[in-house]
């Protein structure tokens, strides 16, 4: 789960994996692949930069790094 930050300044925790899209009006607007939206006070940029940081926490993101990195030492 990511922390964001709604408009009211109250914590929302979302699970980044069911985030459909991040639209940057002059809020940043997250809808999710149920079709609820949530209206957040950080970025599309620091939301990006939180999701990758939980990918590498579960493990996904270094799994393909690891995977491209030792194709590249064969070589």
């Amino acid at each position: 789960m990511i922390q964001l930050t709604r408009l009211n300044n109250t914590d929302l925790w979302l699970n980044p994996v069911l985030i459909e899209s991040l639209e940057r009006t002059p809020d940043t607007i997250v809808t999710l692949t149920n079709g609820h939206k949530y209206v957040v006070l950080e970025t599309p940029d620091i939301i990006t930069e939180r999701i990758a940081a939980f990918l590498r926490s579960i493990g996904i993101v270094g799994v393909a790094a690891g995977t491209s990195e030792r194709k590249g030492e064969g070589a």
